[in-house]
């Protein structure tokens, strides 16, 4: 499901040149406001997605310490019901004189035996009140770990704070997510020109570190426990759907389907890149990488729980908390914690990072694929999304923010992500048609054997089409209101959230009605490829075109999502650089469904890396 609409989101991007907002709505005008769900969606996503972002950086200063905070229990925010192993190891080494062995809990060193009479235990059994293990105790007594206490209570700032009452802004969040967001506008301040080179890093210092954990993880005591249990098949888990929806949202996480960022970034490669070869070389790493980082966290959760004393699946845990608190558990428990703690929250900031690229520059390039006369002001776009992601963000750093941040994670990657997706599959398979996109991709010198054809146009057709409402239905079926760990949000926080997520695909009828009945076109026009519909880079002549075609004034304009050179014009009007191009030709049709020959008269021509160059030419009289 998720390499044919992965090969598909690349193709459309490079064969336009042109953002998901422009693209879609050239293929078939009906899905006008396929490209905004999708940006809604990237848009969402970024503002959430950063706060994590941030706790990585938290963590990462946390770090360079000479003991770690989340270590112990001697904190002010800190409970009686705190548990330290460390703390309780020092308990146990001064049980030697004692009748019974000592334990940490509330805070201080306690002998078994009392913890068993309190709580009417048979105090001289060891078999039915202490078996020596922090499993047995943790039943007859509430104990939280003191990595839970420090993320929950001082990272995050919790402290009872609920919906209603989120309480106040917790400036040392604000200053790491601010830190976050001035470190990915210098990344992403010149484009993709800049992010592309930072990439490399991002790209693969965390493999480095990956490597590294995976080579201390297997030689941990209880490695091999923890990755038979990730090994070893469920198989009675194929029967619940909730499986199958997590399966597929995490598929198009992963992949960065339905969200726009696909489209963008492959708007910027040649026309004539190799995108059917790149689907499968990404998709495949991309497995291969999720395959290596479950070895390398489950050889630690072994670790964990053979420390523990508890078996491989109560150490298991999802979402932030395996990052934020099993994770720096385990680190307690290494030799050089803080080192292996510092490598591990930096690869989480660069992972982070890395995947706010595509996300950011998804929105900077619609706006500037909107307005075009903000392509000489790119560096300003860039701030000003950032500043104002940044600030729409804030909320997520009240001591209450974690709640805001699990509805929106809740309902925007989930089901609204899935009806995008068949959007894309409908568009290119129902109405553009696989044979007319198979065509395209051609163009762009992929020849595609009849089996590969034949296999796609399935795929978009119906595999793809018939899974996506499949799990679909599934997810909708077993949707659950939202909820933090034992915290339960009130009724009309479930409402919001299922706003948050129908927002997320309004702008698809939304548009589509507009077209239909504001702009008086009808129907079968709306199905059919726009006048302005076209390649990234015109065949007959091998220049780039960028998709934009003006049948009405007679001219052809290349000024979509471009960069303008220093001696760059104004109003697109008299364009001329050094090493320009002046084409004086009629070009035939690129496309069947462009029956009229277009006049364009001194077309300067300026190619430099790929799609982001400025073409422009005088308009003329015909």
């Amino acid at each position: 499901m998720g390499l044919p609409i992965f090969f598909l989101e690349l193709a459309i991007g490079q064969y336009s040149g042109l953002g998901p907002n422009k693209a879609f709505q050239r293929m078939a005008p009906i899905f006008h406001g396929l490209g905004y769900c999708t940006l809604v969606v990237i848009t969402l996503v970024t503002i959430y997605y950063q706060v994590i972002v941030a706790w990585t950086i938290f963590y990462v200063f946390a770090s360079f310490t000479s003991e770690l905070g989340w270590g112990s229990c001697g904190h002010d925010f800190n409970t009686d019901d705190c548990y330290s192993e460390a703390a309780n190891a020092e308990c146990l080494s001064k049980s030697e004189n004692e009748s019974w062995p000592l334990t940490f809990i509330q805070r201080t060193c306690r002998p078994v035996g009392e913890i068993c009479a309190e709580n009417n235990q048979t105090m001289h059994n060891h078999t039915h009140c202490f078996n020596g293990t922090y499993n047995h105790l943790n039943t007859i007594v509430q104990r939280v770990l003191s990595s839970e206490e420090y993320y929950r209570d001082y990272a995050l700032g919790i402290n009872g704070a609920t919906w209603e009452s989120w309480g106040i802004l917790r400036w040392e969040m604000v200053l790491c997510l601010l830190l976050s967001w001035i470190i990915l506008y210098l990344c992403l301040m010149k484009g993709v020109q800049s992010s592309g080179k930072v990439t490399y890093f991002t790209a693969f210092f965390p493999y480095c570190v990956l490597l590294a954990l995976l080579v201390r993880g297997v030689t941990l005591d209880g490695a091999y426990e923890g990755i038979l249990f990730y090994v070893t098949p469920s198989w009675e888990s194929l029967t619940n759907a909730n499986v199958w929806g997590d399966a597929a949202s995490q598929t198009f996480y992963a992949l960065g389907i339905g969200c726009g960022s696909l489209v963008t970034l492959s708007s910027y490669n040649r026309f004539n890149n190799n995108c059917h070869r790149d689907a499968f070389i990404v998709s495949v790493a991309n497995t291969l990488t999720a395959i290596l980082a479950g070895f390398v966290v489950f050889a630690i959760l072994g670790f964990l729980a053979k420390e523990s004393g508890v078996s491989v699946k109560e150490v298991v845990s999802s979402g932030p908390g395996l990052a934020f608190i099993t994770y720096p558990e385990a680190v307690l428990r290494m030799p050089l914690p803080q080192l292996w703690a510092i490598l591990f929250f930096i690869m989480l900031f660069t992972l982070g990072t890395g995947s706010q690229f595509a996300g950011v520059e998804a929105i900077n390039t619609a706006i500037i694929d909107q307005w075009p006369s903000l392509c000489k002001r790119k560096q300003w776009v860039a701030a000003s999304t950032c500043a104002a992601c940044f600030l729409l963000a804030l909320p997520m750093c009240c001591s209450g923010g974690v709640y805001l941040f699990t509805v929106l994670d809740w309902n925007t990657a989930s089901w609204a992500i899935l009806i995008i997706g068949f959007a894309e599959v409908a568009l290119v398979g129902w109405v553009y048609g696989c044979r007319c996109f198979l065509d395209n991709i051609t163009e762009m010198s992929m020849h595609l054997s009849k089996f590969t054809r034949v296999y796609w146009s399935i795929s978009w057709t119906v595999l793809a089409p018939a899974f996506l409402i499949g799990v679909l239905i599934l997810t909708l079926n077993n949707f659950t209101p939202a909820y933090y760990g034992e915290y339960t949000f009130p009724e009309w926080v479930d409402g919001l959230g299922w706003l948050i997520g129908l927002a997320s695909i309004l702008p698809l009828p939304a548009f589509a009605l507009y077209r239909l009945f504001r702009a008086k076109e009808v129907g079968w026009e709306l199905l059919q490829p726009s006048k302005l519909w076209g390649p990234a880079q015109s065949t007959t002549l091998n220049i780039p075109t960028f998709g934009v075609y003006e049948n009405s004034e007679k001219r052809y304009n290349a000024y979509e999502n471009s960069d303008k050179p220093n001696s760059a014009c104004d109003n697109f009007e008299n364009c001329s650089w050094p090493g320009s191009v002046v084409v004086k030709t009629e070009p035939e049709p690129v496309h069947n469904r462009q029956s009229d020959a277009r006049a364009y008269e001194n077309l300067a021509f300026h190619h430099e890396n790929g799609r982001k160059a400025f073409l422009c030419q005088n308009q003329t009289n015909s």
